[in-house]
C-alpha cells in the first residue's frame, strides 16, 4: 500500500520494496523466535528466517546469522562463517556489522588478528555515532591497538560514550579520573561515576566502588559499605571482588573475622589464576589460615605466583628454600628468589637478603652487601633490618664505626618493639656505648626485651636485680629470671643459677642443684663453672668428696 500511494505507476521500484518489506518481515519473524517474543523461544526457527533473509542481501539479517555462528545459537559455533557474514553486512554499511567485524579483527574470530583493520573499523563506525565502538577506539588509543598510543583521545572518547549513558563507559571514564588517564586525576568525578554505573548493575563498577569505601577514594572510609559491594561483585563472579572479600573476611574488614571462608575464597579465585590470591592461598597453607597447615602445598603455590612475578611470592619461595619448608634445601635457589624480589624493592627480600650476606648463607660474606641491604630496607620501616643496620654501625660491619647511628637506628627499631633491638640499646644504656651511661634505662629496656623472652636479656634483668643496677636489689627476682633463662640451655645463665642454688641468693641453698647446673655448664666447657664444680667435689658438697675430680676440673679451668 506504502509503495502504490508513494511510486504510482513506478512497478521496477514498487517490487523493490515489497521485496526489502518482506525480508524485513522474515528477519523479524527470526527475531521474535531468537528472542522468544510472541512465541516459544526457538533458536532453529530463528536461524531459517535469518537465513532467508540473509540469502536475498538483507545486511541487517545477514548480521543476525552472523551473531548465531559466533554464539553457536541454533546452529554448530562457526567463527568463520560468522566473519564472513558480518563482511556481507558491513559491505552493504551496516554500522553494526561493520564494528563487529572490526572486534574480529581484533581477536581474530575468523580470521587472522589485524589490529589495523581492526583500528579503522572503529574509527569509522565510532565517527557515526556507534556508542560501542567509541569505547572500543578509545580502548585501541589507551592500548596502541593498531595505532599509536594517546590517552587523550582515549579519554575523550570514553566521556563521549558515557554521556549517552554506557555504562560500561561510565565506568571506565572513572578509572580515567581515578588514575588520570589522558586528564588530570579527579577522585571525586571517579567516585560519582563508579556509583552511577554501579547503581545501574555495572560489575566492575560496583568493586571499583567499593574500592573507593575501602580506601577513601573520592568519599569517606566506609569499611562496611565496601564489603557489601565486593560481595554484590563476588556473587556474580567478579574475580577481583572474589579476592577483596577473602581479604575481608581474613582481615575482618567490614564484617567479622571468618578465617575459613577467607580461605574458600582464596581457593576459588587461585584456581582462576589470580596472582594474588594465589600467593594469599600459599600463605594460609603455609601458617594454617582456615585450613591445616601444608608446607608443601605452600611451596607450591609461592612457585607459582612467584614464577609470574609476584614479589611477595618470591621472597616467601626463597624462604622455602633457606630453610627446607615443602621442599628440599637449596640455598643457591633462595639466594636467586631473594635476590629477584630485593631488586623490585621487597623490603622483607632485602634484609633477608641482607642477612645471607652478613653471615655467609648460600653465598660468601660480604658485609658491605649486607649493610647496604640492611639500609634499604631499614629505611622503609623494616624494624629487624634497623636493629642490624644499627649493629653493623656499632661495630663498624661492612661500613664505619658511627656510634651516633648505632644509637639512632636501634632507637628507631625499639619504638617499633623489635625484641633484638631492646636488648642492644638496653647494653650501650649500661655501658655508655654511644651516648651517657643511664642504668635506669637499660633496667627498663632490659625488661621489656626479657619479658618477651630474649634469654640474654633475662640473664642481664637478672643481674641488674642481683646488683641493684637501675633498680632496687631484689634476689628472688634475679633468681627467677637465671632460673628461666638457665633452663632454656643459656650457659651463663646455668653457671648463675648454680651460684644462687650454692649460696642461697635469692632461694634457699641447695647444693645438689647447685652440683647439678655447675655439671651441665662445666661439660659445655665453661671455666667458671669448671673451677666451681671442682670446689663442689674438693669439699663434698651437693657430691661426695673427691679430690681426683676436683683436681680435673680445676687443671681444665686453668
Amino acid at each position: 500500500i506504502i509503495a502504490k500511494c508513494i511510486l504510482g505507476q513506478n512497478k521496477n521500484a514498487e517490487i523493490k520494496i515489497h521485496k526489502t518489506i518482506y525480508f524485513e518481515g522474515l528477519r523479524r519473524i527470526g527475531i521474535n523466535n531468537y528472542n522468544g517474543t510472541g512465541t516459544k523461544q526457538n533458536y532453529k526457527k530463528a536461524i531459517y528466517y535469518f537465513q532467508k533473509a540473509a540469502e536475498n542481501g538483507h545486511k541487517i539479517a545477514q548480521c543476525d546469522l552472523g551473531d548465531c555462528y559466533r554464539k553457536g545459537k541454533g546452529v554448530k559455533k562457526n567463527n568463520r562463517k560468522a566473519f564472513k557474514l558480518y563482511q556481507k553486512s558491513a559491505e552493504q554499511g551496516y554500522l553494526a556489522a561493520q564494528f563487529k567485524l572490526g572486534y574480529c579483527y581484533e581477536k581474530g574470530i575468523g580470521t587472522e588478528v589485524n589490529e589495523t583493520k581492526a583500528f579503522e573499523l572503529y574509527k569509522l563506525t565510532a565517527n557515526k555515532g556507534h556508542i560501542s565502538a567509541q569505547i572500543n577506539l578509545g580502548y585501541c588509543y589507551d592500548n596502541g591497538i593498531g595505532t599509536e598510543v594517546n590517552k587523550s583521545k582515549a579519554f575523550e572518547l570514553c566521556k563521549l560514550a558515557a554521556e549517552k549513558g554506557h555504562i560500561n563507559a561510565q565506568y571506565n571514564l572513572g578509572y580515567c579520573y581515578e588514575k588520570g588517564i589522558g586528564t588530570e586525576v579527579n577522585k571525586l568525578k571517579a567516585f560519582e561515576l563508579y556509583k552511577s554505573a554501579a547503581e545501574e548493575g555495572q560489575i566492575n563498577a560496583k568493586y571499583s566502588l567499593g574500592y573507593c569505601y575501602n580506601e577513601g577514594i573520592g568519599t569517606e572510609v566506609n569499611k562496611s559499605k565496601a564489603f557489601e559491594l565486593y560481595k554484590l561483585a563476588a556473587e556474580k563472579g567478579h574475580l577481583n571482588a572474589q579476592y577483596k572479600l577473602g581479604c575481608c573476611y581474613n582481615e575482618g574488614i567490614g564484617t567479622e573475622v571468618n578465617k575459613i571462608k577467607a580461605f574458600e575464597l582464596y581457593k576459588l579465585v587461585a584456581e582462576k589464576g589470580h596472582l594474588n590470591a594465589q600467593y594469599e592461598l600459599g600463605y594460609c597453607y603455609d601458617k594454617g589460615i582456615g585450613t591445616e597447615v601444608n608446607k608443601s602445598k605452600a611451596f607450591e603455590l609461592y612457585k607459582l605466583a612467584a614464577e609470574k612475578g609476584h614479589i611477595a611470592a618470591q621472597d616467601n619461595l626463597g624462604y622455602s628454600y633457606q630453610y627446607s619448608e615443602g621442599t628440599e634445601k637449596d640455598l643457591n635457589k633462595a639466594i636467586y628468589w631473594y635476590n629477584k624480589a630485593a631488586d623490585k624493592g621487597h623490603i622483607t627480600a632485602q634484609y633477608n637478603l641482607g642477612y645471607c650476606y652478613d653471615k655467609g648463607i648460600g653465598i660468601e660474606v660480604n658485609k658491605s652487601k649486607a649493610f647496604k641491604l640492611y639500609k634499604l630496607a631499614a629505611e622503609k620501616g623494616h624494624i629487624t633490618a634497623q636493629n642490624n643496620l644499627g649493629h653493623s654501625y656499632q661495630y663498624g660491619k661492612g661500613t664505619e664505626k658511627n656510634l651516633d647511628k648505632a644509637i639512632y637506628w636501634y632507637n628507631k627499631a625499639v619504638e617499633k618493639g623489635q625484641i633484638n633491638a631492646q636488648y642492644n640499646l638496653g647494653q650501650c644504656y649500661e655501658k655508655g656505648i654511644g651516648t651517657e651511661v643511664n642504668k635506669s634505662k637499660a633496667f627498663k629496656l632490659y625488661k621489656l626485651a626479657a619479658e618477651k623472652g630474649h634469654i640474654t636479656a633475662q640473664i642481664n634483668l637478672g643481674y641488674c636485680y642481683k646488683e641493684g643496677i637501675g633498680t632496687v636489689v631484689n634476689k628472688s627476682k634475679a633468681f627467677e629470671l637465671y632460673k628461666s633463662a638457665a633452663e632454656k640451655g643459656h650457659l651463663n645463665a646455668q653457671n648463675n643459677l648454680g651460684h644462687l642454688y650454692q649460696y642461697g641468693k635469692g632461694t634457699e641453698i641447695d647444693l645438689n642443684k647447685a652440683f647439678y647446673w655447675y655439671s651441665k655448664v662445666a661439660e659445655s666447657g665453661n671455666e667458671i663453672a669448671q673451677n666451681n664444680l671442682g670446689y663442689l667435689y674438693q669439699y663434698g658438697e651437693g657430691t661426695e668428696k673427691d679430690l681426683d675430680k676436683a683436681i680435673y676440673w680445676y687443671n681444665k679451668a686453668a
